[in-house]
């Protein structure tokens, strides 16, 4: 993987052609929350949000802090309520379904956090962690514990990780764990809500490339939120960009971020970081003029 710009690396690839129906949709998302005050109106988060995953595919979803994209994610997850549209999965609707329903979805759609210090419990051995999904979905105690190691394999940790905590693992070493408790059953989406934000520009790269060698290997689905456009075309098939709770830009990611069409989108892309301290000076330049020119 490459934060620099460039897009994924090349290859077959999953199948991504149009015989294939969404695995995920959102149709007219719109999800509010209380305002501050007893009298103060709700605040709309997400203002009509259409989106789709085929089976396979990456879409990434940008903005800035407060666009909206986490909340987004967190819907898709059940974790915050719709308050109208719908979102579907393999067809079947699944915004606010009964906790009952949302257990069993468990199997197919799985979660990585953006912090590896603080999404693993700390008192759980690495063993405990990566069986306890297993568990949670009936399989018997002794076969997900056996199950483990392989787990350890698919993520380039050692097996003897089974006896020790969290805590004795760098943050990429975490995220790594991460990464297999949401592969232990095998689901067919994964969100990931801003994975190596928290990382260094080193570990960001050997996290991105184990998701995109996961996904080649099983055919898994993303859901890759971020705050750093040049991260996710580097692991994106499509974008989809999000300004105040509405998707302003969307295509192909190649496209979209090398002669993308919107102002908002424009600016994202010059506020990537890149090595060179001169050519980040004259980005940072180029960004204050774009937003000049475009502010009325």
């Amino acid at each position: 993987m490459n934060t620099t710009g460039e897009q994924r690396g090349e290859g077959p690839g999953p199948d991504l052609g149009t015989a294939h129906r969404p695995l995920l949709e959102a149709d007219a998302l719109h999800v509010s929350f209380p305002g501050r005050g007893r009298r103060a109106p709700r605040k709309e988060v997400l203002r009509g949000i259409s989106l789709s995953v085929r089976p396979g595919e990456t879409v990434g979803l940008v903005g800035e802090s407060g666009s909206g994209k986490s909340t987004f994610g967190r819907a898709v997850l059940g974790l915050v309520p719709v308050a109208s549209g719908t979102v579907t999965f393999d067809g079947t609707r699944i915004d606010n379904v009964s906790r009952r329903a949302r257990r069993a979805l468990g199997r197919d759609i799985q979660v990585v956090f953006q912090d590896p210090y603080t999404s693993l419990n700390p008192s759980l051995l690495i063993g405990d962690t990566l069986a306890e999904p297993l568990i949670a979905q009936g399989v018997p105690k002794e076969r997900a514990r056996a199950g483990v190691g392989a787990l350890l394999d698919r993520v380039a940790l050692p097996r003897d990780a089974v006896h020790r905590l969290p805590r004795e693992f760098s943050g990429g070493q975490r995220q790594r764990v991460a990464i297999a408790r949401a592969l232990a059953i095998s689901p067919r989406l994964i969100v990931c809500d801003e994975p190596v934000s928290a990382l260094d520009l080193t570990t960001q790269r050997t996290v991105m490339d184990l998701l995109l060698e996961i996904q080649e290997r099983t055919g898994v689905a993303y859901l890759f939120v971020s705050h750093d456009l040049s991260v996710v075309r580097a692991l994106s098939h499509r974008v989809a960009v999000l300004e105040r709770g509405e998707i302003v830009e969307e295509g192909d990611a190649e496209r979209l971020t090398r002669d993308p069409d919107h102002p908002y989108t424009r600016r994202l892309l010059l506020s990537a970081p890149v090595a060179d301290p001169v050519r980040q000076q004259e980005r940072r330049r180029e960004r204050e003029r774009q937003f000049d020119a475009d502010t009325p």
